[in-house]
C-alpha cells in the first residue's frame, strides 16, 4: 500500500511538473495599448517590447515612428531587436566572457566570438509577465532570471514599466534585483526611431543634438578599447545639432558608438541626452536618463527587412538611441561598474518628450 501510494503521489508529481511547464512554455503572449489624447503606445510582453508609437506632426497628422513587423511573429528569434529590452546585458561583452570576485564566467557567443544583447536569448526573445495594466496611463512587465541564465550568476528579479507623462510624454522605469549573487545588469531599450514616420526612408535629414563630448572608442568588431576620448573635431561631434548625414561620409559604415554623457547633476536625477527633430513633419523628440551613456545606433545592419505594412526597411532607415552603462564595462574597470549586488536596486530611468511646430 505504501509503495502505490508513493507511485502515486510520484506520477501526480510529474504529471503537475510537466503541466507547469507546458503552461509556462505556451504563456499567453499579448498586445497592450497605452493611449492619451492623440498619443498611443502599443507593447507586447514578448521581449517588454515597444511596437509603435503614434504622435501628431506639427499638422495633426498621426503616424508612427517606430520601426517595427507586421505581425508577432516576426519579433520571435529577431535579429533587428526592433523595439525589445534587452539584456541581462545589454550591447557587447568581449570574448564572451568576464570574470567576477575570482571566477570566469562564460556566456554564449553571438556576435563575432562576442556576446551581444545578453546572448542567444536574452531578455528580448523571453515571455514576461503582465503585473499591472491601466490603458491611460502605465503597464508594468516582470521577468525572473535565473541562476546561470546565458551564463550569468545569480536569480535576478526585473521589472519595466511604460508610463504616460503628461502630454505625449513616455516614461520608461528598468529596475532589476539581484536575489543572491553579485551580477552585472545592464538594461536598455533598443526602439528604432523615425520622426518621419517608419515609412519616410532613411534618417540623414534628421537632426540630432546629443548631449556628451566624449565616447568610448571602439575596434573592428566595435568592442570598446577603454579609452575615452573627446569628440572635438570628429565626425561624432554633434553638441552642436545637425543634420545625421551631415559627416556620414566620414565614418566608415555609420554611428554605432557609446557616448559620454555630459552628466549636470547628481545620478539619481534625470540629465538631458538627446535631441532629434525632423524637419518635415516638424516632429521633435527629447530623451531624458538617469544613465553614464548613450549608443547611438544608425540601423547600420537593416538589410531590406520587410516591416509594418510590408514596407521595406533599408540600411539607416531608423536611429536608436540606447541609454546604458558603457559596454563591456565588466572587462574595463575604468569604466563605471555594471556589478549589482544583493540588497542593491539596479535602475534605468528615461523619459521621451515629444513635441511639434
Amino acid at each position: 500500500m505504501a509503495k502505490s501510494s508513493s507511485l502515486c503521489l510520484f506520477v501526480l508529481f510529474v504529471s503537475a511538473f510537466a503541466l507547469f511547464n507546458v503552461c509556462k512554455a505556451t504563456e499567453k503572449i499579448g498586445i497592450y495599448e497605452l493611449k492619451k489624447g492623440d498619443f498611443s503606445v502599443k507593447i507586447t510582453n514578448y521581449g517588454a517590447t515597444v511596437l509603435s508609437v503614434i504622435v501628431p506632426d506639427r499638422n495633426g497628422k498621426l503616424d508612427d515612428v517606430v520601426l517595427g513587423f507586421g505581425s508577432l511573429d516576426g519579433y520571435k528569434n529577431d535579429s533587428t531587436y526592433f523595439g525589445a529590452i534587452l539584456g541581462r546585458v545589454a550591447n557587447r561583452i568581449a570574448g564572451a566572457h568576464f570574470k567576477l570576485n575570482g571566477k570566469t564566467y562564460h556566456l554564449p557567443v553571438n556576435d563575432h566570438g562576442n556576446t551581444l544583447h545578453g546572448g542567444t536569448r536574452g531578455f528580448s526573445d523571453v515571455i514576461w509577465t503582465v503585473k499591472n495594466y491601466v490603458k491611460n496611463s502605465h503597464i508594468t512587465l516582470s521577468y525572473h532570471s535565473h541562476d546561470g541564465e546565458q551564463g550569468f550568476p545569480g536569480d535576478l528579479s526585473v521589472m519595466v514599466t511604460y508610463m504616460i507623462i503628461g502630454k505625449n510624454k513616455l516614461g520608461l522605469k528598468m529596475e532589476a534585483k539581484p536575489l543572491n549573487k553579485p551580477t552585472p545588469v545592464n538594461l536598455a531599450t533598443h526602439i528604432y526611431w523615425n520622426l518621419g514616420g517608419h515609412k519616410s526612408g532613411n534618417i540623414f535629414s534628421h537632426r540630432i543634438q546629443l548631449l556628451a563630448s566624449k565616447i568610448t572608442p571602439v575596434d573592428a568588431k566595435l568592442i570598446p578599447t577603454g579609452e575615452i576620448t573627446p569628440i572635438n573635431g570628429t565626425p561624432y561631434d554633434f553638441l552642436e545639432p545637425r543634420t545625421i548625414g551631415s559627416k556620414f561620409n566620414e565614418l566608415p559604415d555609420g554611428y554605432d558608438i557609446n557616448y559620454v554623457l555630459d552628466r549636470t547633476g547628481e545620478v539619481k536625477h534625470l540629465t538631458k541626452a538627446a535631441v532629434v527633430y525632423e524637419d518635415k513633419s516638424g516632429r521633435k523628440m527629447e530623451l531624458w536618463t538617469n544613465q553614464p551613456g548613450l549608443q547611438f545606433y544608425t540601423s547600420n545592419m537593416l538589410n531590406d527587412t520587410v516591416g509594418k505594412e510590408g514596407f521595406v526597411y533599408k540600411r539607416h532607415a531608423a536611429l536608436s538611441l540606447e541609454a546604458q552603462g558603457f559596454p563591456d564595462s565588466v572587462n574595463h574597470p575604468n569604466f563605471p561598474s555594471q556589478i549589482v549586488n544583493p540588497g542593491e536596486i539596479y535602475r534605468n530611468v528615461m523619459v521621451y518628450r515629444f513635441t511639434a511646430h
